[in-house]
């Protein structure tokens, strides 16, 4: 958290794309394991159903395994077909595992193509601002990153921190104050002080 995402180049199911021309938008960036396995389809469902939760909050989304680009399509042909579920967002193929290692999905000594279940949030310039890794067996929620988005966001616009939980709305948590005299003055929670902005 807090470099730059590495940069890359790649054919997607929805032509070239650059981590580049993401910028001035948040992303998610988020890895699969590989196309057409159960937990990978779930999670591919939820975000499809996400994805205008995420326009509205000026993200993109955007996916890669080390499947080819065949591959995506047909699962995505298969998704549509079998779920109802378009899949509104690019997914990137990476065969040659370039992307995947520049951005470690690949477990260290991998003996596997599988990357784990990562997921990168990055902000408008560039920045990695979070990120969550998962096992193979175990599906993402979509709406907890939707969530993690919207407190990044909250938290830059006015300087404040979010508690557990946070949801749009909620009350905020003010930073403490840094002297004697300003604790003094806040009374017996200056530590913990929630507002709403």
């Amino acid at each position: 958290m807090g470099d730059a995402a590495p940069a890359f180049r790649a054919r997607t199911t929805m032509g070239p794309r650059t981590l580049g021309a993401y910028r001035g938008r948040w992303l998610v960036f988020f890895s699969h394991p590989a196309d057409f396995t159960p937990v990978c389809t779930s999670e591919f469902i939820a975000f499809a159903q996400a994805h205008a939760a995420f326009q509205a909050l000026g993200c993109d989304l955007l996916a890669l395994s080390v499947d080819s680009l065949s591959s995506h399509l047909a699962w995505q042909q298969s998704i549509a077909q079998h779920f109802g579920v378009r899949i509104p967002f690019p997914i990137v193929e990476d065969p040659g595992m370039g992307i995947a290692r520049a951005y470690g999905m690949l477990p260290a000594g991998a003996t596997s193509t599988a990357t784990v279940r990562t997921a990168f949030v990055i902000d408008p310039e560039g920045i990695v601002r979070a990120l969550t890794a998962y096992p193979l067996t175990v599906g993402r929620s979509v709406a907890e990153i939707l969530r993690l988005v919207g407190a990044l966001q909250a938290s830059d616009a006015a300087d404040v921190s979010t508690p557990e939980g946070w949801r749009p709305g909620d009350p905020v948590l003010t930073h403490p104050p840094m002297t004697g005299d300003e604790v003094g003055a806040c009374g017996a929670d200056w530590y913990h002080r929630l507002e709403r902005l």
